[in-house]
C-alpha cells in the first residue's frame, strides 16, 4: 500500500516509525537512569541519619538545658552585648564537644543536616525503629527560641 501524502509503503512507514519509538525509548531509558542514580546519590546512609538525629537530640537538649528558665536576667532583660559574646563562645564550645563524639564539626554539621533531615521518610524511618529517640526527639521545641523560620526541631 502507498501512504499518498508521502510516498511511502507502509511497510518502510512502519520500520520507521519502530526507529523512532526505539529511539525515544532509549533516550527515555538514560534520563530515567541518570535521575535514579541522582537521586541515590543523594540519599542519605542509615548510618549518617543515624549521627545527625542523634546530635539534633543532645544540641536541642543542651540548649533547653542552657536556657532553662532564664535566671541569668531579670524578666524582659536582655543580656549585654558583653553576655552575649560569653555565651555565645560558651555555646559553640559545648557544641564543638557535643558533635566531637559523633565525629562531627559545627560547620559540617550544618552544611549536612538541612540535606539529611530534608529526608523526612528516612529521619521517620529511624526514630520509629528506635522508640526511646523518638520520644526525646518530638520533645524538643519546633523552633529555636521562639524566633520561628525553623522546618525541624530546633537545631
Amino acid at each position: 500500500m502507498i501512504l499518498p501524502a508521502y510516498g511511502l509503503s507502509s511497510s518502510v512507514c512502519d520500520e520507521k516509525e519502530m526507529m523512532t519509538m526505539n529511539q525515544a525509548r532509549y533516550g527515555l531509558a538514560i534520563v530515567v537512569g541518570v535521575m535514579l542514580s541522582t537521586v541515590v546519590g543523594l540519599a542519605a546512609e542509615p548510618v549518617e541519619i543515624e549521627t545527625f538525629v542523634k546530635a539534633r537530640i543532645e544540641i536541642g537538649e543542651m540548649m533547653t538545658n542552657y536556657f532553662q528558665g532564664g535566671a541569668q536576667f531579670a524578666e524582659g532583660q536582655r543580656p549585654s552585648p558583653e553576655q552575649m559574646k560569653e555565651m555565645g563562645a560558651d555555646i559553640n564550645a559545648k557544641l564543638t564537644t557535643l558533635l566531637a563524639k559523633h565525629n562531627l564539626t559545627v560547620a559540617d554539621y550544618r552544611k549536612r543536616s538541612p540535606e539529611i533531615f530534608a529526608d523526612d521518610t528516612a529521619v521517620k524511618g529511624f526514630l520509629n525503629g528506635h522508640p526511646d529517640l523518638k520520644k526525646r526527639y518530638e520533645a524538643l521545641p519546633l523552633d529555636r527560641m521562639g524566633r520561628g523560620g525553623s522546618t525541624g526541631r530546633g537545631y
